[in-house]
């Protein structure tokens, strides 16, 4: 699961209009931040990991940052994400961190007992981000970090094949959207109409949306929240569509583009990164055989939101350039012109205003549905009962298992785990 992270603007952001000193409790105006960060004459050398192609492509975006601010120098270290959480892990505990990261929005909560996570300072402005997003750098009431890119799945269709079985507009709720999919069988060439995940490593991204969607939620306060009512209508929505032979048991892995392109699975739950991937597979004209659309509402329409975000280390030695560097890679201007050199989605709202992001439609729907996306808590023992959720949703969705029954053994597990609070 990957969970796929100027002076001058710098100082007509809020880094520099707000002295506020470390809280020491989260009150209702947010988290708890930590002290101030200097917003001129910075410098320092800094070291800085980051994963995948983020990694790879950063440099290229950081020629400006050091050119505005000649005083830090940026060494950039790029890690492979199967490799990542280890090394983390082992530099932690051999306090050989780097001064600044990108790191998986579900390892804030275990990276932060540990202790090794220095405090948002309380002069940037949190509230430009999702607001999703910035909960997940929220770990026991305190802000550790700050959301760098973001991503949310929507539902993918093919347009055209809907409009062959009479579907003219994308359905809204659950029922609507249950009745879609079964149409959508009717379709020559399709025997399941819709791809989605039935169980193994990481389904609980596909399950809790439609469980937010629902009113459900995975913890209230430091319990977990498995075992009720909206969770268990949800999972029931969910396995009704491999009970009524909607979507496959058993998928072939890899397959996914091709499937849709082809039209034999013509709807599927993804993110972003899927629009390049099938219109690659499909080739010229495809892009306008298919569309995206929000997930369908229960009581609300919720997706997950994932990413990663920016967290300076407690052992840095130069922590204002660290966190000068974490506020400049959130600023509008750099989140767009980061988008156009990654295709990783802007985490602040207001950059999805430009015209680089609205101008394609279906792009601006993920942004739509961002605004109401979640993500699990951050608790360090996310990891463990994640798999003890991923386990019992291949039970439900293979087995057909009774659902109040996985439920309660999920709730067990995830108990007898507790929260590492």
């Amino acid at each position: 699961m990957k969970i796929r992270v100027i002076a001058a603007a710098l100082l007509a952001s809020g880094l520099a209009l707000s002295g506020c000193g470390r809280s020491d409790s989260g009150t209702a105006s947010g988290p708890a931040t930590g002290s101030a960060v200097a917003t001129a004459s910075v410098t320092g050398d800094l070291t800085m990991w980051a994963m995948g192609a983020e990694g790879q492509n950063l440099p290229e975006l950081l020629k400006d940052f050091t050119a505005a601010n000649p005083g830090i120098n940026v060494k950039v270290t790029a890690i492979p994400w199967a490799s990542a959480h280890d090394k983390f892990a082992n530099a932690i505990t051999a306090g050989t961190t780097p001064d600044i990261a990108m790191v998986g929005t579900t390892w804030m909560g275990e990276f932060a007992e540990l202790d090794a996570l220095d405090p948002t300072p309380g002069n940037i402005d949190k509230a430009k981000f999702f607001p999703g997003a910035q909960a997940t750098t929220e770990v026991g009431g305190t802000s550790l970090g700050l959301p760098w890119y973001v991503e949310t799945r929507l539902v993918f269709y093919r347009k055209d094949l809907a409009a062959k079985a009479g579907l003219t507009e994308p359905p809204k709720d659950w029922d609507a959207f249950k009745a879609f999919v079964t149409k959508m069988k009717g379709v020559s060439g399709v025997k399941y109409p819709i791809s989605l995940q039935p169980g193994g490593d990481g389904s609980w991204q596909s399950v809790m949306p439609f469980a937010w969607s629902n009113g459900a939620e995975l913890a209230s306060g430091d319990t977990w929240t498995m075992d009720t009512p909206q969770m268990a209508e949800a999972w029931t929505y969910y396995q009704s569509f491999f009970s009524e032979g909607l979507a496959d048991k058993a998928p072939a892995t890899g397959t996914i583009e091709a499937d849709f392109v082809s039209g034999k699975v013509p709807m599927f739950v993804s993110g972003p990164w899927e629009m390049s991937a099938v219109e690659k597979t499909g080739g010229s004209g495809f892009a306008d055989k298919y569309d995206v659309f929000v997930m369908p509402t229960k009581q609300t329409s919720s997706s997950f939101i994932g990413g990663s975000n920016l967290v300076v280390f407690k052992n840095t030695k130069a922590r204002d350039a660290g966190w000068k560097l974490a506020d400049w890679l959130t600023q509008p201007d750099v989140q767009v012109k980061w988008y156009g050199l990654s295709t990783d989605l802007p985490s602040v709202q207001s950059a999805w205003e430009d015209p680089k992001l609205t101008a394609d439609a279906k792009l601006a729907k993920f942004g739509i549905q961002m605004k109401t996306a979640k993500a699990p808590p951050t608790f360090p023992t996310w990891e463990q009962v994640s798999g003890k959720f991923d386990s019992q949703v291949e039970k439900v969705t293979k087995q057909n298992a009774d659902v109040a029954s996985a439920l309660k053994t999920l709730q067990q597990d995830a108990t007898s785990i507790g929260t590492g609070g």
